[in-house]
């Protein structure tokens, strides 16, 4: 997942994950902790190679340690996205065989990604994907929508709603709404479900406050895949881990600070629709959270799935092992295959029943 974030480390973290430097190192006992006044911890681990995850997975590991940072220019983000995602969306195409229609939507640009071949069962449902891409690029729409529409033998819309900085908070909501008003000219809200990674997870929750705010009849389930419901104050795993996990730059940044000012622009930080933690979540529908335990997302990810069921709603948080933020992206990984096949089985088990 290339995506930049501007984050807090009040924790200084010295990762050194080859066993053999973890032998070299335990003689002198390298693990530490320290602690401000104000409790900020300068903490150093020694921290191996995990062998809880897959061999391809602790090889990814290694390989993403030397990936250089993320480019500060903002047209260089997105032209490096445009060439990765190109490469990753064709591999997508072949582990994941689908028909793509590129069309508009509510005057939206849309992806209408069909199976092959679907069930008629299945002919009557539709799932709606936004992107991640820190709301500045777009780093997944075809690569995320595919296997979806592969595995759950459904329908996939997926939405290029507009980007931050040239359109902030809330014109990708707005998008996204537009096109879920056409979309029940068509369908029954019950037979829609919605889902996304990273940004796209974050649209997802939001989507759902503005239609319950509209009084527009909610979709049959969320998928929020890596996402945060609350842009007012920092989590605790981004002030820990980077996009790749232990490795890779960390911005400063203080613990209220907002992150992803591009997109969130002059709006409240608090606002219901933006950070939907302070919306009330009472009758949503069944959610499926994903995230993985070197994910910077992790805590924010767990706190909405907290406030989901302090609401009553039927919610389920999945986190696997060792991986950072929106390791599905990497269909090389076992680990990648189990969680889109967890994903498509939560939308057959929920949309249309």
């Amino acid at each position: 997942m290339r995506r930049t974030f501007f984050l807090l480390l009040p924790i200084v973290l010295c990762v050194l994950a080859s066993h053999a430097h973890s032998q070299s190192s335990a003689s002198s006992n390298p693990d530490s902790a320290t602690f401000n006044s104000d409790g900020s911890a300068h903490v150093t681990r020694v921290v191996p190679m995990p062998n809880t995850v897959s061999p391809e997975a602790q090889k990814w590991l290694k390989e993403i340690e030397h990936e250089p940072p993320q480019p500060k220019d903002l047209a260089e983000q997105r032209a490096g996205t445009d060439a990765w995602r190109k490469r990753d969306s064709d591999e997508a195409r072949k582990r994941f065989p689908v028909k793509i229609t590129e069309t508009r939507t509510a005057g939206v640009r849309t992806d209408i990604i069909d199976p092959l071949e679907t069930p008629d069962a299945n002919k009557s449902k539709v799932l709606i994907n936004r992107h991640g891409g820190g709301f500045i690029t777009d780093s997944g729409s075809l690569i995320e929508g595919i296997p979806i529409a592969n595995l759950a033998k459904i329908k996939v819309v997926s939405v290029y709603y507009r980007l931050a900085p040239e359109s902030p908070f809330p014109a990708a909501v707005d998008d996204v709404i537009g096109v879920y008003k056409e979309l029940l000219k068509t369908y029954k809200p019950n037979n829609i479900g919605i889902f996304g990674t990273s940004a796209g997870a974050i649209l997802t929750g939001e989507v759902a406050v503005k239609l319950k705010q509209s009084g527009l009849p909610l979709p049959a389930a969320l998928g929020i895949f890596s996402g945060l419901a609350d842009f007012s104050r920092t989590a605790d795993s981004q002030q820990l881990f980077a996009l790749n996990g232990f490795s890779g730059n960390i911005s400063p940044q203080g613990p209220n600070e907002r992150h992803d000012s591009p997109y969130v622009g002059n709006t409240d930080a608090r606002d219901p629709v933006l950070s939907p933690l302070f919306a009330d979540l009472r009758g949503f529908p069944p959610t499926l959270l994903v995230t993985s335990t070197r994910d910077l997302l992790l805590s924010n990810t767990s706190i909405f799935h907290v406030a989901l069921l302090q609401a009553g709603v039927d919610a389920k948080l999945v986190v696997f092992e060792a991986l950072p933020h929106a390791f599905w992206y990497h269909f090389q990984l076992p680990e990648t295959q189990q969680a889109l096949e967890m994903m498509a089985t939560f939308f057959d088990q929920t949309v249309g029943k």
